[in-house]
């Protein structure tokens, strides 16, 4: 029974990315150009995976996310992404790497980057020519867990 009511308690405590303000707009240059290009999202991992849910950047199911293509142009901190499996979420964003080596990222969805006040910071990890991670840490009933998506570069 009490299994059962901690997995009921767990579910329903659906915690997803944390919303912060983006005000920080320092850049780190060398990791942005690391990561242009066009990538696609081969895992999404966090601890409990097989008992929550999480829903990534208040859009969808974090395993929603596994097989989505992104496209990041570093020049002018623009791209877009497109969730290919479960909804079909496509939006335009706005991103740039600070100076601490976050990812900060606006989902701009049909409406101008000045106008949107919040938007998500991940850290940055594992960057090489051809992958890298995006960890979001976020608060599962009362707990401190890390979100990993693991980014792989599509030719």
């Amino acid at each position: 029974m009490k299994k059962i009511l901690l997995f009921l308690l767990l579910s329903i405590s659906l915690i997803g990315c944390k919303s912060k303000s983006v005000t920080e707009t320092k850049v780190k240059y060398d990791a942005q150009r690391m990561i242009r290009g066009d990538w696609k999202i081969t895992k999404v991992s966090f601890a409990g995976s097989d008992v929550l849910k999480i829903k990534s950047f208040d859009i969808d199911d974090s395993q929603c996310f596994v097989g989505s293509k992104w496209h990041l142009i570093a020049n002018n901190n623009k791209g877009n992404f497109e969730l290919i499996q479960c909804s079909g979420y496509k939006t335009e964003i706005t991103w740039f790497i600070n100076k601490e080596g976050q990812f900060v990222m606006k989902l701009l969805d049909d409406v101008k980057a000045k106008k949107v006040k919040e938007g998500y910071v991940l850290s940055v990890a594992n960057i090489t020519d051809i992958s890298f991670q995006l960890v979001d840490a976020v608060n599962i009933a009362g707990k401190s867990s890390n979100v990993v998506y693991q980014f792989e570069k599509l030719n």
